[in-house]
């Protein structure tokens, strides 16, 4: 029997930017391996969005808090090698704008 394992990433970010950070994310999954299977989001009134990939390793999601000037990603894949790519990627573009970072294994 395989022992599965799934490697949680998330962060605070210091964008909120919807489709900047729709641009980006989309393309650093593509860039890390990830598998895109759906995608479905929502602009909330006044303010406010949120993102959800479907990937065939998991998904990834992003709400963004512009009242806070922040936005929360998550990403759970059963790759720890796609999961340190997608986070190297993230912290090439966003150098100084990533907090709180934790990656855990369950």
């Amino acid at each position: 029997m395989v022992k599965t394992s799934i490697y949680n990433l998330r962060f605070w970010l210091l964008e909120t930017d919807a489709s900047l950070l729709k641009e980006h994310l989309h393309k650093f999954l593509n860039e890390a391996g990830y598998g895109i299977v759906g995608f479905s989001e929502h602009q909330f009134q006044p303010q406010g969005y949120t993102a959800i990939w479907l990937l065939s390793e998991s998904h990834l999601a992003l709400h963004t808090y512009p009242e806070e000037e922040r936005s929360y990603v998550e990403l759970s894949g059963c790759s720890k090698e796609m999961n340190e790519r997608f986070k190297t990627l993230c912290h090439h573009h966003w150098p100084n704008k990533i907090q709180r970072e934790e990656l855990d294994i369950m």
